[in-house]
């Protein structure tokens, strides 16, 4: 019974956080309803680097000269264009301010069937252009979109990166890596591994199925975490990051062994979908399980946070968008658990990461493969470095606080791509 009674109180916490999330927004939006429209939604595709990923920016216009911009999944995100232009009908002549109406859809026959979980390949579209209207909402009611979703806990926000060693194996160049590290410019203290695997000649227990490690196959990977830690010392953080390549037995085999470097969490380290797996596996773990960077809302979450199968909550908003990340963190502080972001994105869509971050109470770091304070930062438009001592300050300007650069993304478009100013 008691047991029972826990559950229906936390559910009845969940709905009145449901009912409750955007209550900031629905008071300034009612002087404001019906006030604009929708005019048009475009798209322009640019890549950063040759060879690299390349970037979907998405832009909601309005008849008030007002637009909202965001970052939608691109590479790899097949289609993600297409699926945008196919939807937009759908908003042209709404309410931009009626974002959840807008996301759950009208009649019977409207985007309703895009988000809710029957047309994934609609949901990286869906969740573009609703990062874009939370951009749009806070600029036409001239606030930060953080004040939109309840404000901010915080001014600034750690970030996490993917600086590694160019041979875990070996401790002369963990050593350099680690004095690289302690010397780059954006001081960043926290640092996602992957998983080195031994070659097939070096391994006689190499599987290629990829989903196991033989004896020698995991001592080599614990010893090469150990030598990363030793070199970095503890000043700076570590992570692991899986990519759902391990079966049951592996999984807990490697999250013990991590044990002793003390990582901040161990990510995606079996397939993506929810099973009981996840509840052993977080049970017998000694370091902190994290996933969450493929869910598209809050049905995905649900059942790993409230089975307490993870220890953090892990998303990535071109995914998820705002609308379903807030619902999600609503649900994990419930349930005593930790946020962080997984963002392979742009900087624009890192800032966009940071603006909801700022929002969510138990927040641990964001990831970035930018911040770099390099030429690649130049996506917007900012002074001097973006990323100092390892955190970005949050935006205080209206919307998601950033603004595009013209200069650098047409000399960046990938080909066929026009400027959309």
């Amino acid at each position: 019974m008691k047991q029972q009674s826990r559950r229906s109180f936390i559910n009845s916490m969940a709905t009145i956080s449901a009912l409750t999330i955007f209550t900031p927004f629905e008071t300034l939006m009612a002087a404001e309803r019906n006030k604009v429209k929708i005019t048009d939604i475009k798209t322009m595709v640019f890549k950063v680097r040759p060879g690299g990923r390349n970037y979907c920016l998405v832009k909601v216009e309005t008849d008030s000269g007002l637009s909202g911009i965001a970052e939608a999944y691109g590479s790899p995100g097949l289609g993600i264009v297409q699926a945008i232009h196919g939807l937009k009908e759908l908003y042209i002549g709404k309410d931009p301010l009626q974002i959840n109406r807008l996301y759950t859809g009208e009649g019977s026959f409207s985007r309703l069937q895009y988000s809710d979980d029957s047309a994934h390949s609609q949901f990286r579209a869906v969740n573009g252009i609703d990062n874009a209207l939370w951009d749009l909402a806070g600029k036409i009611l001239d606030v930060p979109t953080y004040s939109l979703l309840g404000g901010k806990f915080r001014d600034k926000v750690r970030m996490y990166d993917h600086h590694t060693p160019s041979d875990y194996s070996d401790k002369i160049a963990c050593r350099d890596w680690a004095q690289a590290a302690k010397e780059r410019a954006n001081g960043i203290t926290c640092h996602k591994l992957g998983v080195p695997r031994l070659k097939e000649s070096e391994d006689f227990g190499y599987d290629t199925s990829y989903r196991n490690l033989s004896s020698k196959g995991l001592r080599k990977l614990i010893e090469g975490y150990e030598n990363v830690r030793d070199a970095i010392g503890w000043d700076h953080d570590l992570m692991i990051g899986c990519h759902w390549e391990f079966n049951m037995t592996t999984a807990i085999q490697v999250a013990k062994g991590l044990e002793a470097i003390k990582p901040l969490f161990l990510e995606d380290p079996l397939p993506v979908a929810y099973n009981v797996g996840w509840n052993r596996l977080t049970n017998e773990s000694p370091v902190p399980i994290c996933t969450g960077e493929n869910w598209w809302n809050q049905a995905d979450a649900l059942p790993f946070i409230e089975s307490s199968a993870i220890d953090i909550v892990h998303l990535d908003l071109r995914n998820s968008g705002f609308t379903e990340s807030k619902k999600i963190a609503e649900s994990a502080d419930l349930h005593f658990l930790q946020m962080a972001n997984h963002n392979t994105g742009s900087v624009l869509n890192g800032m966009a990461s940071i603006n909801w971050a700022s929002t969510v109470r138990d927040y641990l770091a964001c990831e970035t493969v930018y911040f770099e304070g390099d030429s690649d930062d130049d996506v917007i438009l900012h002074d001097g470095l973006l990323c100092k001592n390892g955190y970005v300050e949050v935006p205080n300007k209206p919307g998601l606080g950033i603004e595009l650069n013209p200069d650098y993304l047409k000399s960046h478009l990938e080909p066929g791509e026009v400027w959309w100013g």
